[in-house]
């Protein structure tokens, strides 16, 4: 077994399901010393997830409301006109969110939409974010003309393990993702992948993404750890939950694996109670989406968020193009938001 300082990209399947299988409390304890290591155990980054194309995607995954496949009542969306995006991302900043997340339900994007796409980049750059898209499959050629634009992370999920793969999606391969991963690195640009669990797999299909990911020749800086978030209308509507147990332990174990990555307590956190989502953070969770919806699903909204960093003594990360004093007026207006909030219910009860 590796020491806490170690930075892997050998990991084997057994060695990863010995990890999940240690005792709950030695687990949390390991994965907490690891991320002690590499992060300051008390702070979070914040970032807002906006969709700015919606619906009508080709592709089947079997957990997306937005795909054309299936009827889930979902309004079908245009691509947003550039000022109403960047309307948004001033909006994100003044809440407190250090990145600005934009995905797009695409197989992936088209010549004609590039310009557009570029100049959101630009824009959200221009307000002192750092920026974030997901936009299906890249090409080589689009990679290097998006990290051009200036953006910082761009995400493309792995969703599980290759040999569960065929279960969730026929559209893309695996192979597929594994190629674009490949073309957005190579391009310079950092990677957002992670996973969705509860969708019905294995334990060893949880134990082969982290090994997928751990593998990779550099670790995804970004790591986003989902929970399968049920929608009527798609196959997975009637998934039987997972254990909220076997989640946290999926954290834990994937901060042991990544340890300088940003691991994202993801989608899911709705069906959460702050309980749970206390012991993400101490499994070594550091990241979340902060806002009211992650592209189509509901999310907690932003005060919860609040009061449960306070309640916890969380700090939100400040990212490298946020000034000192933005990132402070940022703080102490959700303080004063608080006590405003506080002092009116205190005069009304």
């Amino acid at each position: 077994m590796s020491n806490l300082t170690d930075v892997r990209h050998d990991w084997t399947l057994k060695e990863v399901n010995a990890l999940f299988a240690m005792p709950f409390n030695d687990l949390l304890f390991k994965a907490q010393s690891v991320h002690r290591q590499h992060f300051d155990p008390n702070e979070v980054q914040v970032s807002t997830l906006l969709s700015i194309k919606t619906g009508a995607c080709p592709e089947d995954c079997s957990y997306c409301p937005q795909s054309a496949h299936y009827h889930t009542g979902l309004d079908r969306e245009r691509l947003m006109e550039v000022e109403k995006v960047l309307s948004s991302a001033r909006d994100a900043k003044k809440a407190g969110s250090t990145r600005f997340c934009m995905g797009a339900a695409w197989r992936n994007p088209k010549d004609r939409d590039m310009p557009y796409i570029i100049e959101m980049i630009k824009g959200v750059k221009a307000l002192g974010l750092e920026s974030c898209m997901t936009l299906g499959m890249l090409t080589s050629e689009q990679a290097m003309m998006l990290k051009d634009a200036g953006l910082d992370y761009y995400n493309h999920n792995l969703d599980t393990s290759p040999e569960f793969y065929g279960e969730i999606i026929t559209t893309r391969t695996y192979q597929d993702r594994l190629n674009t991963l490949d073309n957005v690195r190579d391009s310079g640009m950092k990677i957002c992948s992670g996973g969705i669990v509860g969708m019905g797999e294995s334990a060893n299909d949880r134990s082969g993404l982290l090994l997928q990911l751990a593998n990779l020749e550099t670790h995804p800086e970004s790591v986003p750890i989902n929970m399968l978030v049920k929608v009527e209308g798609t196959p997975m509507a009637e998934q039987e939950d997972l254990e909220p147990f076997e989640f946290i332990r999926t954290i834990a174990v994937a901060r042991i694996m990544m340890p300088k990555s940003h691991v994202r307590l993801s989608a899911g956190r709705e069906a959460m109670n702050e309980q749970m989502q206390a012991l993400c953070f101490h499994a070594g969770a550091n990241s979340i989406f902060y806002g009211e919806k992650l592209l189509t699903t509901p999310n907690p909204e932003a005060n919860q968020d609040m009061k449960l960093f306070a309640k916890l003594g969380i700090n939100t990360e400040k990212y490298e193009g946020f000034s000192d004093e933005a990132h402070e007026s940022v703080l102490l207006d959700k303080v004063r938001e608080q006590e405003e909030s506080k002092m009116y219910y205190d005069a009304t009860a």
